[in-house]
């Protein structure tokens, strides 16, 4: 591969890099005027209070969509949401060609079919150990253990030399499903020479090895033979290792197995069709439910981060027309809390305890391990790789800071601490920030995507605080006040301390506006509308101490 001359080699994260979710790589290289791109993973993060109504958020993707004609590709490592979710919504941005596995190529098209209007996206599918070019970047897929079908590490070589991409992965002995992670190949880059290691972060803050799969598994097993009533499983609906953890442990204890939830149905389906489910008894129809004990029963379910339109969360409200829990059941949380579920899920295990449920999770048994690497794993791929530059990525600051420190120690000799927005420059020299790139956030809502303003997020987010007040102001020929103010209310306070109705304070607000102006100033109805909104306000700050969002039309 011929050296262009003024080559650069950059890494630009616009999501993903200080914080977990919405992954969204870019690598570029050539001359600063003329970088020639590439995309590692378009993925989403998920809404919290703070984003009333919003169902997704997306990367910004402002900075590469002004350099179109250099986007060489789009390669996804694999299919979790936080990878490759905001691909629908992204690619009629960007309309690269896209790589992807088999298995999320599948789940790609699965998600189109069930999504109103989705694009269909021209895709090249990649399998582990093949080697691709797109553009001047040479890549090829090395395989590595997660908590879904077919997860790659990428080794991406330019004329710079080669970057190692690890995506999420982990070291696990004994997996469920898939080739363990593939020390060999690593080890041949490492003795190849390796320029950069940009890696998962994740579990950078924990000591130790992973439990493998194989050992949920046993334990799962264990749980599901001492209950005496049926046993509901949530999990991640990707997660195919452990559905298939589940089902095996449900066979060898003599249950049949339930899946309720779409996206889990989704995703069983596409794994059933690429044969990971082979071997396995067959999953029973909802419509079978009443003719099975209920201790040869074990429901898999969606709902572990508390969705409240997810199956476990319906069955903790007694809303499922065919399926019910009752007391002497068991719900088994077989995953992790993200940061920001927990009063979701606190409020379905509360009602599950109410209905007579036992719970069990994670600190009172072995019933789920992460597909993350922990502090022993990650020093073993250093040790594998032995990179001159190390770059923790997937993460918050306190995972990536983390991480840079176990590099330092591990005696990679540059860690580049980056975040979201941050252009480092890995070749030629040493490794340095030499931009700021833009970048944010996009939000889906309905069927829409756009800034927090053009959206209304920020308005829609007031609302929630404090509610809406329209007032209508009718002006006659002598600029008087035609009868009092109309005034509707909604999400505000309907009376004072006092007792005196809140909407009687603001229509005396606004009459009290109008009138304050003088006549011949009245015929600027802007300045009328904004002293009218000015006015109101203050009354219901007044009142209840708080300031709600004040429309005002004023007519004549």
């Amino acid at each position: 591969m011929a050296v262009k001359e003024n080559a650069e080699l950059v890494f630009a994260p616009l999501g993903g890099v200080g914080e977990i979710g919405m992954n969204f790589a870019l690598y570029g290289y050539g001359p600063a005027n003329a970088r020639e791109w590439l995309i590692v993973d378009v993925g989403v993060t998920f809404p919290d209070a703070a984003h009333p109504g919003v169902d997704l958020i997306l990367p910004d993707t402002r900075f590469i969509e002004d350099k179109l004609d250099r986007l060489r590709g789009i390669v996804i490592t694999h299919a979790h949401e936080d990878h490759y979710g905001a691909l629908h919504d992204i690619w009629p941005r960007l309309k690269a060609p896209v790589w992807m596995t088999p298995f999320a190529a599948g789940l790609l098209e699965a998600k189109r079919q069930s999504e109103q209007g989705a694009p269909k996206i021209p895709v090249t599918i990649y399998r582990a150990g093949e080697k691709f070019t797109v553009g001047p970047f040479e890549i090829e897929a090395i395989p590595v253990a997660h908590s879904i079908p077919e997860p790659m590490s990428l080794a991406i070589t330019t004329p710079a030399g080669t970057v190692i991409h690890t995506g999420d992965w982990k070291i696990d002995p004994a997996p469920t499903l898939g080739p363990k992670t593939d020390e060999a190949r690593f080890r041949a880059y490492g003795d190849k020479g390796v320029l950069a290691l940009i890696c998962d972060s994740t579990n950078a803050l924990r000591e130790g090895d992973s439990p493998s799969e194989e050992e949920v598994g046993a334990s799962l097993k264990t749980l599901i033979e001492q209950e005496k009533g049926r046993v509901a499983i949530t999990t991640f609906s990707s997660n195919v290792g452990r559905i298939i953890s589940i089902a095996r442990a449900a066979r060898d204890a003599g249950r049949k197995c339930l899946v309720l939830g779409r996206s889990l149905k989704r995703v069983i389906e596409v794994a059933d069709e690429l044969g990971y489910l082979d071997g396995l008894p067959e999953f029973v129809a909802e419509e079978d439910y009443n003719f099975i004990d209920r201790r040869e029963l074990v429901i898999i379910c969606t709902g572990s981060q508390g969705e409240p339109l997810a199956a476990l969360a319906k069955l903790s409200r007694d809303e499922m027309k065919t399926v019910a829990l009752n007391a002497g059941d068991t719900v088994i949380f077989s995953s992790r809390t993200i940061p920001g579920n927990e009063k979701a899920i606190l409020e379905i295990k509360n009602r599950l305890i109410d209905l007579g449920i036992r719970i069990i999770e994670d600190g009172d048994a072995l019933v789920h391990v992460s597909g993350h690497p922990r502090r022993s794993e990650l020093k073993r791929m250093y040790e594998w790789v032995r990179p001159q530059i190390g770059v923790p990525v997937h993460g918050e600051a306190a995972h990536l800071v983390a991480q840079g420190s176990l590099m330092a120690m591990a005696g990679i000799g540059q860690v580049a601490q980056v975040r979201d927005g941050d252009m480092l420059r890995l070749w030629p020299g040493a490794a340095t920030i030499i931009d700021q790139v833009p970048f944010g956030r996009l939000y889906k809502d309905g069927k829409l995507v756009g800034t927090d303003e053009t959206m209304g997020i920020r308005d829609r987010r007031k609302l929630s605080y404090a509610g809406h007040v329209v007032v209508n102001v009718v002006l006659d020929d002598r600029y008087e006040l035609s009868g009092d103010p109309d005034l509707v209310a909604v999400g505000v306070a309907q009376v004072d301390a006092g007792g005196e109705p809140l909407e009687d304070l603001m229509i005396d607000a606004a009459i009290g506006a109008v009138d304050s102006i003088p006549r011949q100033r009245r015929k600027d109805l802007d300045l009328v509308q904004e002293s009218v909104r000015r006015a109101v306000r203050a009354a219901a700050n007044q009142a209840w101490g708080k300031k709600p969002l004040v429309t005002v039309f004023v007519t004549r």
